[in-house]
């Protein structure tokens, strides 16, 4: 089963590497020079999706940094947009491959702040750029209710010991009896589809050296993983671009796979 699946995977992300090609050339030549399509305000949530798994993603407020970033969604936008909406997209078309289970396949993922009550309805959450997180106490009340329902939280796309003590500072408050751990290959989650082979992933921002962290409830559960000095969902978003190595593309799917086929399995 493995042998099959690592085939797979290998065949899957050379075809969504090869969208490029076959989507009009307009498309491509857009993001290949980089050029954005503003999207200004939070699409409306109007379809519920709840029924087929479906890749959500949180939003919060940025405080202080507010007067720092420009007011669009996705790349160079909001903080929390970051890669919007094809790592979602291109994430979604994996594991429709991989799997039978029922997705939400060719849409932007819905999004949603952590006191929306809909968010209850999707029990995978993605989380980015957290080091410029300002969550009021209503948001921590929904995120920490979230996860001890059984919510499954990816954090990724943060770097640095300040952006670390940011959510770590958050989640002293939002679980005050749980606290972030360190995270080896022995873990379920590196093994539970694919079997990871190692952590020692290639740095992506200087010497920052890519670590997982986790957050787990009483029974052992793990509700939340940090890619903490890493970007998993870079490599999907430019899977159909050569911006990425095809061999480091490859690698992050199989962790976003895993984290996926974890949390609906535990």
């Amino acid at each position: 089963m493995r042998t099959r699946s690592r085939i797979s995977i290998i065949w899957i992300v050379a075809a969504i590497c090869l969208l490029a090609t076959l989507a009009p050339a307009q498309r491509s030549g857009r993001r290949a020079r980089g050029e954005r399509q503003f999207i200004t305000e939070v699409p409306k949530n109007d379809a519920d999706l709840s029924g087929r798994i479906t890749f959500a993603r949180a939003k919060f407020d940025v405080g202080v940094w507010a007067g720092y970033f420009q007011p669009f969604i996705g790349d160079g936008g909001l903080p929390w947009s970051h890669d919007y909406p094809m790592a979602g997209r291109h994430l979604m078309k994996i594991m429709s491959e991989l799997s039978k289970a029922d997705l939400t396949l060719d849409i932007n993922e819905p999004i949603f702040s952590f006191d929306d009550p809909e968010i209850f309805k999707y029990p995978i959450i993605y989380l980015c750029e957290v080091g410029f997180m300002d969550l009021p106490e209503k948001e921590l009340a929904g995120l920490r209710e979230y996860c001890l329902r059984g919510g499954f939280v990816m954090v990724d796309d943060f770097r640095s010991e300040r952006e670390f003590y940011v959510l770590r500072n958050h989640l002293q408050r939002a679980f005050p009896e749980y606290a972030l751990k360190r995270l080896d290959i022995s873990h379920p989650v590196f093994n539970c589809f694919f079997s990871i082979k190692t952590l020692d992933l290639r740095p992506m921002y200087g010497s920052y050296e890519p670590e997982f962290w986790g957050l787990e409830d009483e029974t052992g559960r793990l509700m939340m993983i940090a890619n903490y000095n890493y970007d998993m969902s870079d490599y999907w978003q430019w899977s159909d671009n050569p911006f990425r190595p095809i061999e480091e593309t490859n690698e992050s799917y199989k962790f976003g796979v895993n984290y996926f086929m974890y949390a609906l399995t535990h």
